[in-house]
């Protein structure tokens, strides 16, 4: 097996029905990993990614998991240790958020995006640390939002700097079990999240102005994620690896 097969290995990401998650399962799916992933809207969104990924001939289970509170990842967490028995990669890929300015923002809108793009990512870790026995791989998708100013990403950009620095905590802590931690930084990428945004359109076009000339695509993002679950990245830890097409370089 090369380092890039991931045959006998399981795979867990949070929000992988669609978008950037569902690139991802599809990618792990692609090099043999058996595939786990939540949702908590659209059954039917669902079902067709797990069609997808089981057409790639591996086993795949969708588990409808609320990450906003601790029971509810415990149950999601033994559903894969009952399914799979094991666990080698978690993708912490699940995020949400209002769109407002910091001085719209309402308590609950505040409470809600941290539990969920912050604090679900600790306790799934925690979870998830228990079935990598033999070590394995975690990595957090955060966005350029944690270290730039965006439009009416102040709650969202927020969780995304505290779920980066909790990368660095998990690294050290977890790196004596064998169990790597890094995050994947997003530049723009066209996916249903952006239909929430009022300015949807100047996003797009903003993400367009790369040095290659076009944006960041989904599947960027998943073969990252899954480089990082290999052997030649052994020694990368705790670190932000930034995937925006070179957009933030610009002044």
């Amino acid at each position: 097996m090369s380092e890039n097969d991931f045959s006998g290995k399981v795979a867990l990401i949070t929000g992988g029905s669609r978008g950037i998650g569902k690139a991802i399962a599809l990618e792990l799916a692609r090099r043999g990993a058996d595939i786990a992933f939540n949702y908590f809207r659209s059954h039917d969104e669902a079902s067709q990614t797990q069609h997808e990924v089981e057409a790639l001939g591996v086993r795949s289970v969708r588990i409808k998991a609320h990450l906003g509170g601790a029971s509810k990842i415990k149950e999601m967490f033994s559903e894969v240790s009952d399914t799979f028995g094991r666990l080698d990669i978690l993708v912490n890929n699940a995020a949400t958020g209002v769109q407002r300015d910091a001085l719209e923002l309402e308590e609950k809108h505040w409470d809600w995006t941290m539990s969920v793009n912050a604090k679900a990512p600790w306790l799934c870790s925690v979870e998830a640390a228990k079935l990598m026995l033999n070590g394995g791989h975690i990595v957090n998708i955060t966005s350029l939002g944690s270290i730039r100013v965006l439009p009416f990403y102040t709650s969202v950009g927020t969780s995304k700097a505290a779920l980066e620095a909790l990368t660095r905590y998990l690294a050290v802590e977890l790196g004596p079990k064998g169990i790597s931690v890094n995050a994947v930084s997003g530049g723009y990428v066209d996916t249903g999240a952006l239909d929430h945004f009022p300015n949807r359109e100047e996003m797009l076009a903003e993400g367009k102005k790369t040095p290659v000339g076009r944006m960041v695509a989904v599947e960027d993002i998943a073969k990252v994620t899954a480089f990082l679950c290999t052997e030649d990245a052994a020694m990368i830890r705790g670190q932000v690896i930034v995937v925006d097409g070179g957009v933030a370089l610009k002044a």
